[in-house]
């Protein structure tokens, strides 16, 4: 069983709207989740897509590492998951003097794929 992990960090979407695309690709295999992505109108989709993909690529390489076989077919999304990450925090300008605070959040985006184990086939 091959299982790669890629994270991306400090992404500048809401954990809120990134969770939303997360949640369309989870246990779905990994082509047809790049072909969900691709097409998603969000804006966290592209960031996602590119980190299927390079998950994708991560196990492809450790396969290659550990001299298994690896059919990317098989690979489906055994994990997917946003986290909150900094946020920050910024000032705008109102009247008389005031300031008014604007969060900016960001997030931790972490995918795990995975190969069907023997038994499970």
């Amino acid at each position: 069983m091959v299982e790669s992990v890629a994270r991306l960090r400090h992404i500048r979407v809401t954990p809120m709207k990134a969770r939303r695309v997360v949640n369309m690709i989870r246990g779905k295999q990994a082509a047809e989740a790049l072909a969900i992505l691709k097409f998603a109108p969000q804006g966290a989709s592209e960031p996602v897509y590119k980190l299927v993909a390079s998950a994708i690529a991560n196990a492809r390489v450790k396969a290659d590492k550990d001299n298994q076989f690896l059919d990317e077919q098989d690979l489906y999304i055994a994990k997917a998951y946003v986290d909150e990450g900094a946020t920050l925090k910024r000032f705008q300008p109102r009247a008389q003097g005031r300031a008014f605070q604007i969060l900016k959040r960001t997030s931790h985006i972490t995918v795990v794929l995975a190969t069907p184990e023997e038994g499970t086939k």
